[in-house]
């Protein structure tokens, strides 16, 4: 380990220390603790898609409350979105095989993407200005009980996935892994653009001058913040994402098919004349198990205007809409999705049966193509509480004249409408730049 990473590394988790105990809610008892990843090597137009094991997270039998992070360089500096773009961070828990053995087992959430989406946490470029906190008395349960027989005692791994946009060709295309600029190549017909071209090591095309640019190392800096579980009522919650690119029910399928992103095509010149150049794309996933939701939120990459969800009888159950950014410092960058809006609905107001449909829209502007494009949904359940249902704190959808058209009507399997509401005008950005 170099001094410099060392020193950093001692900086932040002294500093974060300092918090511990500071923070409380309901009574608990809120410590927290900031670490960084194992150095992140990029040069311009590079990519880095990497899992870290045994990553620094708290240990024990505590009650996750957020998780935060965002890249940083060698100093300790933000790291703005147009010289390294963050497609994302994930975070979850395994077991190590037992002394002796070889391989490890993942712990996923209780979606059913698990697959692909088996995460705990994770968030994209929105991650400086999107809220994790799971909201008291609630808590994610980790550390609880004994390892499996043959594993030993939990770990947590950390994926993160950057890609070096300085001196890129065509930044955005960098950031919407477009095939055509990365030096991949990919066995899959009419696969434009996605994750499998800007893979781990990949390179994206960059203007001359920047081949053998200077390379840098970046850290993801993260802050995760907890209660032991023994120091207060924590009521567990169960972790779901939902992906809008699985169309197996719609299709008559019976097993989930998770494709985690999309592409949109560019509308046609009738859309544009009507002006409803809006990409909408549904999809419907059973929920295994129901109760009340506590905190829901969406993830769209650019180009995206707003996301969703709504129970098997067409009722709204979260809406979610991205800000743009309209500057250049990290946080605030011109065209880029800096954040996603999440609905904290007050206990008992918004509930889910169990084995009920829910269906999700993702709506993205369609003034041109736009290639690996998600649309998820992350939401966190506990059991239903013996109180009676109160008024729903949720984030209201964005007012306009196209909005509200003749209602939703789903029922699972079928029959059920396409929803005629959701074409609403795409907000203003400097997409062209990102």
């Amino acid at each position: 380990m170099s001094p410099l990473f060392l020193a950093l590394l001692v900086a932040f988790t002294a500093a974060a220390g300092a918090l511990d105990g500071g923070a409380r809610g309901h009574g608990q008892r809120v410590k927290s603790q900031t670490f960084l990843s194992p150095p992140i090597f990029l040069r311009p137009g590079s990519v880095s898609n990497k899992w870290y094991m045994d990553a620094d997270f708290p240990r024990g039998h505590v009650a996750l409350k957020s998780f935060n992070g965002e890249l940083v360089d060698a100093r300790g500096a933000p790291v703005p979105l147009h010289e390294t773009y963050l497609h994302h961070w994930l975070v979850g828990p395994y077991y190590p095989a037992a002394r002796g053995g070889a391989g490890f087992r993942m712990v996923t959430n209780s979606g059913v993407c698990g697959a692909t989406l088996g995460q705990y946490f994770g968030v994209g470029a929105e991650t400086r200005r999107t809220a994790t906190w799971v909201p008291d008395p609630y808590g994610v349960e980790a550390g609880a009980g004994p390892p499996p027989e043959g594993y030993g005692e939990e770990r947590w791994a950390l994926n993160v996935h950057a890609i070096d946009t300085r001196g890129a060709a065509d930044r955005a295309g960098c950031t919407e892994c477009r095939c055509d600029l990365y030096n991949v190549t990919v066995d899959e017909e009419g696969y434009a653009g996605g994750t499998l071209c800007c893979s781990d090591q990949a390179r994206c095309r960059v203007e001359e001058g920047f081949v053998d640019g200077e390379p840098r190392v970046l850290f993801l800096r993260y802050t995760v913040m907890w209660v032991d579980w023994s120091d207060a009522a924590v009521v567990p919650v169960r972790i779901y994402i939902l992906d809008v690119a699985d169309d197996a029910l719609l299709q008559g399928k019976s097993k989930p098919d998770c494709k985690v992103e999309y592409m949109v095509e560019e509308c046609s010149s009738e859309s544009r004349a009507r002006n409803e150049c809006v990409d909408v794309k549904v999809a419907t996933e059973v929920m295994p198990r129901g109760g009340d939701v506590v905190y829901a939120v969406g993830h769209q990459h650019a180009g995206g205007i707003g996301t969703s969800l709504h129970g098997q009888d067409g009722r709204l159950l979260c809406w979610s809409t991205p800000t743009y950014g309209t500057g250049h410092e990290a946080g605030n960058e011109a065209g880029y999705v800096v954040g996603m809006s999440a609905c904290y609905p007050e206990p008992g107001a918004v509930r889910v049966r169990d084995g009920e449909a829910l269906t999700m829209v993702s709506n993205y502007t369609g003034e041109r193509r736009r290639t690996g494009v998600m649309g998820h949904f992350y939401l966190l359940v506990a059991d239903e509480r013996e109180e009676p249902p109160r008024r729903q704190r949720q984030q209201p959808a964005p007012a306009t004249k196209q909005q509200w058209r003749p209602s939703l009507c789903f029922s699972f399997p079928v029959p059920w409408c396409v929803p005629g509401w959701l074409s609403i005008g795409p907000p203003a950005m400097e997409d062209d730049d990102a």
